[in-house]
Formats: C-alpha cells, sequence, structure tokens
C-alpha cells in the first residue's frame, strides 16, 4: 500500500514540477487558439442562421411569390431575351401522421397499393446466444420465435406514389396521407 502512496507522490510532484516549467509563450499561444476558435465557432453559427434564412426567403420566391405572379399572368412559363426560363411545376409531399399509420396502411392494402410498405422483421437475440441465433437462421419457421414487424414507407417512394396518384387522376383521401400539392417556380439560366 506504501509503495502505491509513495508512487502517487512522486506522480503528483512531477506534474506540479510540468506545470512550474510551462512557458508564458506557449500559454499565450492556448490562449489565443482557444480565442480564435471561440470567434470561429460564433461566425459559423451566424452563417448557418444567415444560411437558413436565405432558404427560407427563396423558398417564399419560389413556392409563393413567382407562381402567384405567373398565375396573375396566366402564365405557366416565362422565356427572357437571355434565354433563360421561369417556369412552374408541381411539387407533391405527403407525410403520414403517426396515429393514423394503421389506417393508412391498410387503406393501401385495399386499394392494390400496399407494395410500397417496406415490412422489415427482426428477432433479436440476448449477449451470448449466437448459437440460438445461428440455429434460428437455419431453421426459423420450426423454431416458434415471435419477431419483431416494422413496416414503414420510404418519403421518397410516398412522394412518388402521390404523384402518379394525382397526374393519373386517381383519388386519394389526403388528409389520411398528410399530403398536399403545391406548386415551385424553376428557373433555368440562358447560355
Amino acid at each position: 500500500m506504501t509503495d502505491i502512496l509513495s508512487q502517487m507522490a512522486q506522480d503528483s510532484s512531477a506534474r506540479s514540477d510540468q506545470i512550474d516549467n510551462l512557458d508564458d509563450s506557449k500559454l499565450d499561444k492556448v490562449a489565443r487558439l482557444a480565442n480564435e476558435a471561440s470567434g470561429l465557432q460564433e461566425k459559423v453559427s451566424r452563417q448557418e442562421k444567415d444560411l437558413i434564412d436565405a432558404k427560407k426567403a427563396l423558398r417564399k420566391v419560389t413556392d409563393e411569390l413567382l407562381p402567384e405572379a405567373l398565375e396573375d399572368l396566366n402564365l405557366e412559363k416565362v422565356v427572357m431575351k437571355d434565354g433563360s426560363e421561369i417556369s412552374v411545376k408541381p411539387i407533391y409531399a405527403a407525410s403520414i401522421p403517426k396515429d393514423r399509420l394503421a389506417e393508412a396502411y391498410d387503406w393501401l392494402r385495399q386499394h392494390g397499393d400496399g407494395d410500397i410498405i417496406k415490412n422489415n422483421v427482426t428477432v433479436t437475440f440476448a449477449k451470448g446466444e449466437d448459437l440460438d441465433a445461428q440455429a434460428f437462421m437455419v431453421m426459423c419457421d420450426d423454431q416458434g420465435f415471435t419477431p419483431q414487424q416494422a413496416e414503414k414507407i420510404e418519403p421518397m417512394t410516398l412522394k412518388g406514389w402521390l404523384r402518379e396518384k394525382v397526374e393519373t387522376g386517381q383519388a386519394i383521401p389526403f388528409d389520411l396521407f398528410g399530403a398536399y400539392i403545391s406548386q415551385r417556380a424553376k428557373i433555368k439560366r440562358g447560355k
């Protein structure tokens, strides 16, 4: 026990000597670098906020103001003298409310669209049950394990499905799928 205590005392005095021998110029360098890092973190935060604000302003123009202005002129597309083209295209979005997932999946299956639902079935084995897991893989049907099931629809799959249904004139319950259609102006620069 005394050996451990004497070793700890030696380690402590060695660290104390190291602290006493630190060069002030090296400490100043650490302080300068820490201040520089802090300033850069603030700059990054400001620029991230500016980017969020700029994206919001861009969406206002492309999703509201330009489509409204073209609609007021009863136009879908405008070609400028320099060859730039401004056109309005529909955008589709959907996000099934969590409390309506089962209802939405039932609706899809009843209307022949159940194939867009991913159906993941997994079984979890505890630590040290590798042999059981291997046996399960070989004899899954015969073992009687109860797997966990997780169903989901990828967001892009749901969006594509919505676009297809709308464009082919098929009626769907928009509220059940959290679906909406909007307009977005696209600007294609001239050559």
